[in-house]
């Protein structure tokens, strides 16, 4: 059957550039177009989409109003395409915040260039909100995505310790005693890192390091919401900032974080994307570089996302006795970075995003 689309956006040529996009394949169909939020609402009960493609800036009720409306009252799944300007992107953080699963930077001279790749891209991350509907249902008094399925019939997500492969001893982590805590997620991650950071007490006493994958201009918006809502500081990483207890850095958007250093100081070091590297900033490439410097006590956790980027930094980490935590399916956004993770008999623990939070509250 074809992924039902309802899109939503006061501009009737991005709307029927949207259209055409996404007809070319015969694995979509759009069943309705609004000009506004209002509308959208009224759509979505009437029509019941599989997927709605949101708009933020609108006249009569914006994007976020009407996420936070559908999701209350017609729970459905939606992309937010968002202006890359520091005001687009904190929009988008509110309503992924409000139950939207994904968002494409709203790109109009891609669309309207007709190029291949941002069309293929625009179904794709249409296709992966749609196949996640599938596999949730929507619970409208906490706005966020629960898996359904045959699977839901065992009993409740408990953490497991996963025995691996390697003969490498792990090094345990005391709850005084950890050098440097590592967080990596793509789709869904902003709401999951939000939700496990603001756990961590002002009073820990080890750096932490986040990437995640986000255009450039969204990881400055992401770190001034986060350092408003955590105990700890948060703050963008920049070239030559040191590692330093109770602070947070994020990774820049379309740039590498690498860590460097010798000792007890390390620092970081930022970079330009480079020719091949598919995501930026890329898990794999500052999980390598903190296996590099680093000899213990380094705590990898790896949250919902698409793809299996972490993967090979993680193998890395892993050889060398480094603990790795996954979250597990149920309550990932998208399993696809945690599940690389798992198949290849990589995480010490498998938690889901509450036992995450609840860890995180001990750790000093």
């Amino acid at each position: 059957m074809a992924i039902r689309v309802l899109i939503v956006d006061d501009s009737r040529f991005i709307c029927n550039r949207i259209q055409e996009i996404l007809e070319e394949e015969p694995d979509f169909k759009v069943v309705g177009i609004a000009s506004n939020g209002k509308q959208a609402i009224l759509m979505t009960a009437q029509l019941k989409p599989d997927v709605i493609t949101m708009d933020v800036e609108m006249p009569v009720m914006d994007g976020i109003s009407a996420v936070k409306k559908i999701m209350a009252h017609c729970p459905t799944a939606i992309l937010m395409f968002s202006a890359t300007t520091h005001a687009g992107a904190q929009a988008t953080l509110e309503a992924l915040n409000a139950g939207a699963i994904d968002f494409l930077p709203k790109q109009l001279d891609k669309i309207d260039g007709d190029r291949e790749m941002a069309k293929r891209l625009l179904r794709r991350r249409v296709r992966i909100v749609a196949l996640q509907a599938k596999r949730v249902r929507f619970n409208p008094h906490i706005n966020s995505l629960k898996t359904r399925g045959i699977d839901q019939l065992k009993e409740p997500s408990i953490s497991k310790k996963v025995p691996n492969e390697f003969s490498t001893p792990v090094h345990h982590l005391s709850n005084t005693k950890i050098d440097l805590l590592v967080i990596v997620a793509s789709t869904g991650g902003p709401v999951a890192i939000q939700k496990v950071l603001t756990r961590i007490p002002a009073s820990c006493s080890f750096p932490i390091l986040i990437v995640q994958h986000m255009p450039h201009n969204f990881t400055k918006s992401f770190a001034d919401r986060l350092n408003q809502l955590c105990s700890v500081k948060v703050k963008e990483a920049t070239n030559g900032d040191v590692l330093t207890a109770g602070e947070v850095l994020i990774g820049p958007g379309g740039m590498q974080m690498e860590v460097s250093g010798i000792a007890r100081v390390k620092t970081i070091s930022i970079r330009e994307k480079q020719s091949g590297e598919i995501y930026s900033p890329c898990a794999d490439i500052t999980l390598t570089s903190i296996a590099k410097v680093f000899s213990s006590n380094v705590l990898t956790v790896v949250l919902t996302g698409m793809g299996a980027d972490g993967k090979e930094g993680v193998n890395k980490l892993k050889q060398k006795g480094f603990s790795i935590w996954a979250q597990d399916e149920a309550s990932c956004t998208i399993y696809g970075m945690p599940k690389a993770i798992v198949d290849a008999n990589l995480a010490d623990r498998i938690y889901s995003l509450d036992e995450i939070a609840n860890e995180f509250e001990k750790l000093r």
